[in-house]
Order: C-alpha cells, then structure tokens, then sequence
C-alpha cells in the first residue's frame, strides 16, 4: 500500500481509541509428534470459508483509526469479498478478488483518485487470510517452544511460526532481500461451531510503517 493510498484511507475514518490488546500465546514446550501432523491438524480445525464481522484499527504516523469490515473469505478457491463502512455507518468502499486481481465494486470518489485502493487492500487481505498453512516441502525447524516451517515466496521467502498448548498459526513472516517486508500475528484462538479461529490479528507493514488491528467479533461458515 502506498503512502498516498493510505493517507486518504484515513482521512475518511474517525479516530480510535487506545490499541486492542490482545493476550499473547501462552508457549508450551513443544511435543515430539510429526511436525507436519501438526500442521495438518490446524488446517483440518480451520474452517475453509466463512464470513467476518470485525473492527479494525489503522495505526500510522502516531494516528489512530477505526473501522468496521464485512469479510467473505474462501481460503479453498482463494477467493474474498470485503466492505469497509466508517463508524458511522458510512460505506467506504467494497471489494472481492482472488488469488491474482481485485475488483472495486463501489469506493468514494477519494480513494479511487489517489492511488490503486483496489490492489493495495487486496494484498493485505491475501496476506492476513490466504495461505494458512505452509507448503508440504517447507523447511522445518522445531525449537522448544516454537515450529517454523520456512519456504520461497515471491523474490524472498515465507516463515510460518506456530505455538502455544495446540498448538496455533501464531505468525506468518515474509522476508525479502533486506529483511522482514510484512508480519502477521495471530492471537486468543477460540472454537467458533467447531472451527477454530484467531479472534485477534496484527498486521505490521514495515516497509510503509503501518500497522493493522482486527478485532473478529463475529464467525460463521
């Protein structure tokens, strides 16, 4: 997302209040099981589409807003739906996409004319929601506490990192060439009708220096 892009976003949602705190992941000592049983356990407890209702704090430049999302995710043919309201029930814009374009089904006339809305939101959505598990030939390195399972992405390379009593997805990490490019952290895993869920996500953009809180308060398939 470029700066510009963001910038306008902003201008269109009401300021927050403090962050949404999360509880971090209690670390266990991790088993001896297969780490890929692991891995094929938390995909078999995700649920592979389903709808969001959630608030969402944007934090850039020592600013703070809010929003609220409308999120249809379907991880199997990577496919999403999303609509952004302000808090005063304002629309903001609505999107759907998949794994390779985004369409803009309605934005203000002030996110469209300052930067492509469209693409930027798209990757962040992609980034948080798609892609849940690694690949079936990641690299694996179990610690003590924590398993990462690292694999080429793009002109870099992808880390996911679980851990916890489950244990969890607890975060996805892309590095490119200088270092860490984006991080997404996921907390308080809850069962929703037997799906299994974060109900606290942070996506951190370092290269633009922004951050993303989502707060889920509502799942169903």
């Amino acid at each position: 997302m470029t700066r510009t892009v963001l910038l306008c976003i902003l201008m269109f949602v009401s300021t927050g209040c403090a962050s949404i705190p999360f509880q971090e992941t209690v670390l266990v000592p991790i088993g001896s099981g297969d780490p890929r049983t692991l891995v094929e356990r938390f995909q078999k407890n995700m649920p592979a589409s389903y709808h969001l209702l959630n608030t969402i704090v944007i934090e850039y430049a020592w600013r703070k807003f809010t929003g609220i999302g409308f999120v249809d995710i379907d991880t199997r043919n990577k496919q999403f739906k999303v609509v952004c309201l302000n808090p005063m029930g304002v629309k903001l814009f609505e999107l759907s996409g998949d794994q390779n374009k985004t369409t803009t089904h309605y934005a203000i006339p002030a996110l469209t004319k300052n930067g492509d809305v469209a693409t930027a939101i798209g990757d962040d959505i992609r980034r948080i929601f798609f892609d849940p598990v690694p690949s079936s030939d990641a690299r694996i390195g179990k610690g003590k506490y924590k398993i990462r399972f690292q694999q080429p992405f793009e002109p870099g390379s992808m880390e996911y990192v679980f851990g916890g009593e489950v244990p969890d997805l607890i975060e996805k990490n892309y590095y490119g060439n200088d270092g860490i490019v984006w991080r997404t952290s996921y907390y308080e895993y809850r069962d929703w009708d037997g799906m299994r869920f974060p109900q606290g996500i942070i996506f951190h953009q370092y290269q633009y220096g922004y951050r993303l809180i989502i707060r889920v308060k509502e799942i169903t398939s």
